[in-house]
């Protein structure tokens, strides 16, 4: 039986990363001055254009077209429609409870030695080091067969395919290579194509082999449980993962709004599942503690994948 699997990675240059970018950018801005923000952005741009919409409750203020501009230049226009958070769902998050209702997966695996899935760490890996020389637009992919790469395909904005196929062979060997396959290509980011930010959550996740619970990360506080959920569950994935010497570790994890513990708390070691007790506090402020995230800069979080990059909740 054949087993095939396919991931793919793309660059901090990509209309959707550039996106969470200016999402993480604008948390990192009302963190920097008010650590108890309630901040809840969503960000869309393309053609000089740029939307930031969403919910904040701060005592900060900030400068969301200026911080925007820094990133995407002083010729875009930038729209920005923010109002305060809801106070339905404050009253729940004022007691401790968590921001939102939703499911989150952690994952590790002995595949690698960031403990993520071999064919994730290849795409990213490679995109990574294209970028490094041609820090443009760009989108690489890999396929495994039977635990061989069978597959890369790499496709990079303002690259020379011949140029850009060394470059590929020159990192990782493949049975066959695909090289800017609808041609070589000089337009791209917001010039090309608009961008949303959480779009790319299969990238920010484990790759597509590993299900996740379908919550973005980018712009988003750590009352936010579909994101310090999320970073909670691969946490415990690593410890339980080197506490038990396995090959694979899912973490499940289930909040309500306004509640503080998760309503689903269990791990699947090497596909036997356990239930996961009070010795962790998976409170929205126990996650916090936890993983120290006021310390944390989230623009950092939106480039490369959120997990296997020794943040925190490696």
């Amino acid at each position: 039986m054949n087993n095939t699997k396919t991931c793919e990675f793309v660059s901090p240059q990509h209309p959707d990363k550039i996106c969470d970018f200016i999402a993480d950018s604008l948390l990192d801005a009302f963190m920097k001055k008010d650590q108890k923000s309630r901040v809840a952005i969503e960000v869309m741009g393309g053609h000089k254009q740029i939307v930031v919409s969403g919910e904040v409750t701060s005592k900060a203020n900030i400068d969301i077209r200026a911080i925007t501009q820094q990133i995407v230049g002083a010729d875009f226009q930038i729209r920005s429609i923010v109002e305060k958070q809801s106070p339905f769902i404050a009253k729940g998050v004022d007691t401790g409870g968590a921001g939102d209702q939703g499911i989150m997966i952690g994952y590790a695996t002995n595949e690698t030695n960031v403990l993520l899935p071999r064919e994730y760490v290849l795409a990213r890996d490679l995109c990574k080091t294209i970028f490094t020389q041609y820090p443009y637009d760009g989108k690489t992919q890999v396929t495994l067969e039977n635990g061989n790469v069978r597959t890369v395909v790499a496709s990079f904005q303002n690259t020379k395919s011949n140029d850009l196929l060394k470059l590929v062979k020159n990192n990782i060997t493949a049975d066959e290579y695909i090289i800017n396959p609808a041609g070589e290509w000089e337009l791209g980011g917001f010039d090309a194509d608009t961008g949303i930010s959480g779009r790319k959550i299969v990238i920010d996740n484990y790759g597509p082999e590993i299900g996740i619970g379908g919550g973005s990360f980018s712009g988003k506080d750590y009352t936010k449980v579909d994101r310090s959920g999320a970073y909670a569950a691969r946490k415990l994935a690593v410890l339980l993962l080197k506490k038990h010497n396995a090959n694979a570790v899912r973490v499940k994890l289930a909040y309500a709004i306004g509640k503080k513990e998760p309503v689903m708390a269990v791990a699947e070691i090497d596909g036997k599942e356990i239930t996961i007790g009070a010795e962790y506090d998976l409170s929205p402020k126990g996650i916090y503690a936890m993983l120290n995230l006021g310390k944390v800069k989230w623009a950092d979080t939106s480039r490369w994948g959120h997990f296997g990059r020794n943040f925190s909740w490696q």
